[in-house]
């Protein structure tokens, strides 16, 4: 009996304990850095990503990009969840948390094998983390005029596809995002994207008001209203769909008639409603029955159904109406105003413009281009320029990018580093070695001198905290002169995200893997496992299968 095995765990769960464990959670952190980091900087390259399905997505954004990849090894999927609220909370920078992570792992990593405590680690690049984010706001300089917004917005968008039209994209984000400003903030969730193939990039423009992705219920309604009065409803327009056993006795053509004469009066009682209430423009989030339709065109009222809710949303804030969810309720006082309502055509795609409201605190960009791969991978551009604009019209403040803002960094923490004791000042000097990674990317990726330009830029930066790389040139110049400016939110965020990643992962002494949930087949003749963890030492170095059709890193 003293000899007999105790199990504790399920049948075919694997365990990987200690040096095992944060190895593969390692490993699998680089690997997924490794993939991301040639996208970063205006010379950074596109990834293709097919879905399971066919659908072909060619792009540079990180939060894409990870978006659209499988990942199955769990510390891999923590970096891609990290990355993901990066996106949420400031818009930009999801390439730069992952790059970072994967190196601040891969240092913590050589300090490990030199016999460093995980604890010592840590600790070391917690404080690291928070002297860095002390220094960025110390470095940052202030940020409050039109011009330093284009500048934030064209730094964002370069190297996404839209650099042939980058500054007037720029341009048009800027004033969206002005245009909606209140309080010293700018909900950019009320700036819409309506993407239009046909025609190039250059012809996009912000509309006077709103546009949504709508026509009229009918055809025969009116398309053109001056002094709109607009309703927005969260209530049906039509008769509620009976129960599968309700059952209905009829027997007598006469019944028949009366019933339909009881339904047509109740859709009418519900359109005199609508109609009482002074309304020339309805939009409603749910259904419109035909027959309302009729009573409704009759009325003159041009109507809409079915509209997506953050279309709502951006019609409330724009005009001032109040959403309805019960028809009673409907009145005067919940009307919006707008002064023009009308249909529109732009290329072959039928839109509806709301134009000319009091105070609209909601504003639509109109994107065009000659495809839909073009459209989407601008979008996407877009989106990161709308968030690092409105990051920096809430902060205020702006770094100046280009590399300069890491270096000075580096230079600072090393410092910092040698005035503290112990082996923390290893991890924590490791943690400066760390983020001299952007900048090395960023010239890699322009397929420059990596030594030589590193080598220039610390020399640089003895005299001028502003010197960064141009990649275009392929030289250190002054980068705020250049207009290369991010936001300080941004880079706060990409750093403590980057570090707690770090730290979450580096604190991992332990795996336990259920093979059945995680749907493994086991290992293959060359060692990958479709688990999604690495095989234990010797197998081979495990990758990151069922990548959206892509095949397993090696």
């Amino acid at each position: 009996m003293a000899n007999q095995p105790i199990f504790i765990l399920p049948e075919g769960t694997e365990r990987y304990s200690k040096r095992d464990a944060l190895r593969m959670n390692i490993t699998a952190a680089k690997v997924l850095a490794g993939i991301v980091r040639t996208t970063l900087g205006p010379k950074g390259m596109d990834k293709m990503l097919t879905s399971s399905l066919g659908d072909v997505t060619v792009t540079n954004d990180g939060a894409t990009i990870m978006r659209e990849m499988e990942i199955n090894q769990p510390a891999a999927r923590m970096l891609v969840e990290t990355a993901k609220k990066q996106e949420e909370i400031v818009g930009d920078g999801t390439t730069s948390v992952v790059v970072v992570a994967g190196e601040l792992l891969s240092k913590a990593e050589e300090l490990l094998e030199d016999g460093i405590a995980t604890s010592v680690v840590v600790k070391g690049y917690r404080n690291a983390t928070k002297k860095a984010v002390e220094l960025l706001k110390e470095i940052a300089i202030d940020a409050d005029d039109e011009e330093t917004l284009k500048k934030v917005a064209v730094t964002a968008m370069s190297g996404k596809g839209s650099d042939y039209a980058k500054e007037h994209l720029a341009d048009l984000v800027v004033k969206a995002a002005l245009r909606i400003k209140e309080d010293g903030k700018s909900d950019i969730e009320n700036i819409n994207i309506q993407r239009v193939s046909g025609d190039s990039v250059e012809d996009s423009f912000l509309a006077e008001g709103i546009i949504i992705d709508k026509a009229p219920v009918s055809k025969n309604m009116p398309k053109d209203v001056k002094d709109a009065k607009i309703a927005i409803m969260k209530y049906p327009i039509e008769l509620k769909d009976v129960n599968t056993d309700t059952k209905i006795d009829i027997t007598s053509p006469d019944q028949f008639e009366a019933f339909l004469k009881q339904e047509e009066d109740m859709i009418k009682e519900l359109v005199n409603k609508v109609i009482d209430s002074g309304v020339n423009v309805l939009f409603c989030q749910k259904g419109i029955d035909d027959m309302a339709e009729h009573y409704l065109k009759k009325a003159g009222i041009m109507a809409f159904k079915r509209v997506k809710k953050s279309d709502m949303e951006r019609i409330e804030k724009a005009t001032g109406a109040k959403l309805v969810t019960d028809i009673e309720d409907l009145s005067e006082e919940k009307l919006g105003y707008a002064g023009h309502v009308y249909l529109d055509k732009i290329f072959d795609h039928e839109l509806t413009l709301i134009e000319e409201c009091d105070n609209p605190k909601a504003s639509s960009i109109v994107l065009r281009g000659s495809t839909r791969y073009v459209t989407e991978q601008i979008a996407r551009a877009l989106d990161d320029a709308l968030g690092v604009v409105g990051a920096t019209i809430e902060e205020g403040k702006v770094l100046i990018g280009g590399g300069a803002c890491e270096i000075d960094l580096v230079k600072q923490l090393r410092e910092y580093g040698e005035s503290v004791s112990g082996r923390e000042q290893l991890a924590i000097l490791k943690y400066a070695e760390a983020l001299e990674v952007i900048p090395r990317t960023l010239i890699e990726n322009a397929g420059l001198d990596t030594i030589n330009l590193i080598a220039d830029l610390k020399a640089a930066h003895e005299d001028n905290p502003f010197i960064g790389i141009n990649v275009f040139e392929g030289k250190v110049v002054d980068m705020k002169d250049a207009g290369v400016i991010e936001p300080l939110r941004v880079k706060i965020q990409a750093l403590q995200s980057a570090g707690e990643a770090a730290e979450m992962i580096l604190r991992i002494d332990d795996m336990i893997a259920a093979r059945n949930a995680l749907n493994s087949t086991g290992p293959d003749e060359t060692g990958n496992d479709d688990s999604g963890m690495p095989p234990m030492p010797g197998a081979g170095m495990g990758g990151m299968g069922g990548m959206g059709g892509m095949p397993p890193m090696m």
